[in-house]
């Protein structure tokens, strides 16, 4: 199982959508602990090393590292990609 690193960012933006917080991070604990469980929700982004994962109307954009998850945003899916 890989590490999950959230950034400043993306903890921040935890705390704004707290109602969902508990769903978003169990989703990126699934993942971390089998990403083939999650292989349909998880795209590449183009022009990026980074990933997205969608969990309902919201992303989490994380990059991917051989021992790390690093989550850099969280937020709904029209404004996460600015």
């Amino acid at each position: 199982m890989k590490k999950v690193v959230i950034l400043p960012a993306a903890a921040k933006a935890l705390r704004r959508h707290r109602a969902d917080a508990a769903r978003l991070l169990g989703k990126i604990e699934v993942y971390a602990a089998d990403p083939a469980a999650m292989a349909n929700n998880v795209k590449a982004l183009s022009g990026s090393r980074a990933f997205r994962l969608r969990v309902g109307d919201y992303r989490i954009v994380f990059e991917e590292t051989e021992s790390e998850i690093i989550v850099t945003k969280i937020g709904p899916r029209g404004s996460i990609y600015d």
